[in-house]
């Protein structure tokens, strides 16, 4: 620090205030061991300067520093006022001089968006997991039971036979016990879950984990794999994976908690929990969900002695429904093909977005590494 004593800096010539008139007195204000002296006629004190609320540095304006009693002091002459200041030995902070630096800024900025970019990417996914994982399973149940309500207006009681939906069932209720029983004798109990089979156009060929545990799928799923019950089965097992990591509850928590950070920005709480619906069925899982429930389809299809290459169909017909659209979904007449669209890349992807609503099968990884995933995992 640059120590200066009273006799020997001159000061500088400031507009005193006692904060008890309006009346400004002219007195000369000096900077020295840590200490304000304001000298004039009627006024002689001595003050910590650790105490004073110094003014930051602007472009415009005057400069008024408070004092610890309500008074102030002031200047019009803002160059003379920070020469003054730094001559006594008092340094900006380094948030002070960014702002007066166009580079700075910029920085600061750079660094804001960068920041901002990583808590989404990373921070966000690491709360949400957090805070998911230390919900009790009965609010999860209740938030689960709400979101199927809100799910269940739009889909239908399913129009596959009785026969079919048994088939189905059953062929799931095979691979769940076995694998239970798998589990538990490495120590691990497998989350409760219940399998519903709904008819819906809007969402498609699809499946669905909520919440709380209920799986949803939907009869066109069941059309696509032309009732496949061991494809199928492994379906399940997948969602069973995003149940057994609740990964339905932490995409809630984290779209949840981006709907609430926009609702605080703009005001307005009214549409977050209305859309919990569209969440599930546009916010794919990240890939590493997706990775965490094909490694668990894996895992389940073999306790119950199922090969992991059946997943191979599923994959094989999702592109051929690209390409064949519903018509893949109708019985075709005997010894017949559907008749097949042929659509350029940028059609295929657009088609890939409106179809498999909310489907983790649909979205990232690839279709192609994942069907290398399960044939490597068949070996």
């Amino acid at each position: 620090m640059n120590e200066m004593n009273p006799a020997s800096n001159a000061g500088l010539a400031v507009r005193y205030f006692d904060g008890r008139s309006s009346r400004a007195q002219e007195v000369r204000a000096r900077l020295a061991d840590g200490r304000l002296y304001l000298i004039g006629p009627e006024v002689n004190r001595v003050l910590e300067a650790r105490q004073v609320q110094w003014p930051e540095r602007t472009r415009r304006g005057p400069r008024i520093a408070l004092l610890s009693d309500g008074g102030s002091i002031q200047s019009a002459d803002t160059a003379a006022w920070d020469a003054w200041v730094r001559s006594g030995g008092r340094s900006e902070s380094v948030v002070v001089r960014l702002q007066q630096s166009w580079r700075g800024v910029v920085a600061s900025l750079v660094a804001l968006v960068a920041l901002t970019a990583a808590g989404y990417v990373w921070g966000l996914p690491w709360a949400a997991k957090v805070v998911a994982d230390r919900i009790p399973e009965g609010i999860e149940t209740q938030v689960g039971d709400a979101v199927l309500e809100q799910v269940e207006g739009f889909v239908k009681p399913s129009q596959l036979s009785a026969q079919e939906q048994q088939a189905i069932e059953q062929a799931w209720q095979q691979v769940l016990r076995a694998h239970t029983a798998a589990q538990a004798a490495r120590g691990v109990t497998v989350r409760p879950s219940r399998l519903l089979i709904r008819d819906s156009e809007d969402i498609g060929p699809n499946a669905l984990a909520l919440p709380g545990g209920t799986m949803l799928l939907t009869d066109d799923m069941a059309r696509l794999l032309q009732n496949d019950t061991k494809v199928i089965a492994g379906i399940l097992a997948h969602e069973l994976g995003h149940v057994q990591h609740r990964h339905g509850m932490r995409m809630l928590v984290q779209v949840g908690v981006l709907g609430f950070v926009t609702s605080a920005l703009w005001g307005d709480y009214s549409g977050i929990l209305a859309g919990v619906p569209l969440w599930l069925g546009q916010a794919h899982y990240s890939r590493e969900a997706e990775r965490e429930a094909d490694a668990y389809s894996v895992m389940a299809l073999r306790d119950a002695g199922v090969s992991p290459v059946v997943m191979v169909t599923l994959f094989e017909r999702i592109q051929l429904f690209r390409r064949c659209g519903d018509a893949l979904l109708k019985p075709a007449p005997s010894g017949s093909a559907p008749v097949c669209k042929q659509e350029s890349r940028e059609q295929a992807e657009e088609d890939d977005e409106r179809g498999f609503w909310g489907l983790g099968f649909a979205s990232h990884p690839a279709d192609e590494d994942r069907i290398t995933f399960f044939r490597d995992a068949a070996r």
